[in-house]
């Protein structure tokens, strides 16, 4: 009985210990190759533990190398966005001013009852009230929602404000968004104009650079302590 508790005990400490390393997220916000790997660690702690015939190191190998699976996949996706985007998807836009886009329902496998529970859970229950809706890769819903039916709304005051605007990625990681650029219709000298205000001589040295449809545009340099905003740029893209 001693021996079993002391197994249970180290497998415990040896799985709380590689959970948290692997991050903080919650179950409902990890990427599918991380809820796989947790599935996968759990099925192997409940063997050494109840399995004295096991050894314990039958246990704790397998359990260590999963670890190191997800270090050098959560590595490579920071360094290569292809591989990101091979691993964990791309987030998907399937409301947009132009109403639903059921081409991108089919792809994530997703019905409108799909949608429209998703939409209740983020306490949006009619379709027009939404601007835009984004799957994210972890499979949770994000929602815009329009002006007039923001929290506080404008409608509900009477003021005009700006249409809900969608911020398009144009540097992650300090990698060009060459897709990106051309649907905002931005070329390098647009980008090196407002990232040089923020004193790095690089695309490579910005951490996140966001244009949306209101012109704002957004700079987050890697080595810096804070983030710049300029309002109302030139801004002549499609809305995504």
């Amino acid at each position: 009985m001693s021996i079993m508790l002391l197994r249970s005990v180290v497998v415990y400490v040896l799985t709380f210990a590689v959970i948290r390393l692997m991050g903080k997220r919650q179950v409902g916000e990890m990427q599918p190759f991380e809820f796989v790997i947790t599935l996968i660690i759990a099925d192997l702690a409940c063997t050494p533990m109840s399995e004295l015939a096991v050894p314990l190191v039958h246990g704790v190998v397998p359990i260590l190398a999963l670890y190191l699976v997800h270090f050098f996949i959560c590595f490579l996706s920071r360094k290569f966005m292809w591989f990101r985007y091979g691993i964990t998807g791309r987030p998907a836009i399937v409301i947009s001013p132009r109403g639903i886009d059921y081409n991108e329902l089919k792809k994530l496998n997703m019905t409108l009852d799909d949608l429209m529970e998703a939409l209740r859970g983020c306490s949006f229950f009619e379709i027009d009230q939404v601007a835009y809706a984004i799957i994210e890769t972890n499979g949770k819903l994000c929602v815009i929602p329009k002006s007039s039916s923001a929290p506080v709304t404008r409608g509900d005051l009477k003021i005009e404000g700006e249409q809900a605007a969608f911020p398009i990625n144009i540097i992650m990681d300090g990698k060009l968004m060459k897709e990106n650029m051309k649907l905002a219709k931005i070329d390098d000298d647009f980008l090196k104009k407002y990232y040089r205000q923020t004193k790095v001589k690089s695309y490579r040295h910005i951490l996140l650079f966001t244009i949306d449809s209101n012109g704002k545009v957004f700079i987050q340099p890697k080595d810096a302590s804070k983030y710049y905003v300029f309002e109302k740029q030139t801004y002549k893209g499609e809305q995504p």
